[in-house]
């Protein structure tokens, strides 16, 4: 019935097929890395952090604190535009929603309102309205403003990005 070649291909077919999926995987974990580890208890719901550029894990020197409405006014769109590529893998701007809902018009848009998009919860117990504040907060660290939401985005740490950020979220309007 079966002969020692047919026998091979079938052997050779589920080895190539397992190398397929272990190179996936390990693509997979090149670009996404295991939540855990992150202080705080961060992570430790398990999933999928999305890893992002920073300065190596060094703590922020010291520097001299400048409010956020001070960055604010002084932040440059397309340097926002260029922060948001850490966004897009989830979020849109064109009015439809992915991994999470659309953003453009979220400045001044009351908290977890768009149509069709499965929100948490612990987004609307903490604030009413996507104010320049409370996107700061929440952009800094989604899971220290909102224990229990499903973005997975560990934040960013500088603030100046958080200001460029708003900045260019704010420019596209609704």
């Amino acid at each position: 019935m079966f002969d020692t070649m047919t026998l091979t291909k079938i052997v050779g077919g589920f080895c190539g097929a397992l190398l397929i999926f272990l190179l996936g995987g390990w693509a997979a974990e090149a670009l996404y890395h295991t939540g855990g580890g992150h202080g705080e208890g961060e992570g430790a719901h398990g999933g999928y952090v999305i890893a992002t550029a920073d300065d190596g894990g060094h703590a922020a020197e010291a520097e001299e604190e400048v409010s956020f409405e001070e960055l604010l006014a002084a932040a440059d769109v397309a340097k926002g535009e260029k922060a948001f590529s850490k966004c897009k893998a989830c979020h849109k701007v064109d009015g439809s929603n992915s991994t999470g809902p659309y953003l453009n018009g979220v400045v001044d848009r009351a908290v977890g309102s768009v149509a069709g998009f499965g929100y948490s919860g612990a987004l609307v117990a903490v604030a009413d309205v996507w104010t320049a504040e409370n996107l700061d907060g929440f952009l800094e660290n989604p899971k220290g403003f909102a224990p229990g939401t499903k973005m997975s985005f560990s934040g960013l740490p500088k603030a100046e990005d958080r200001a460029n950020l708003v900045a260019y979220l704010a420019s596209l309007g609704g």
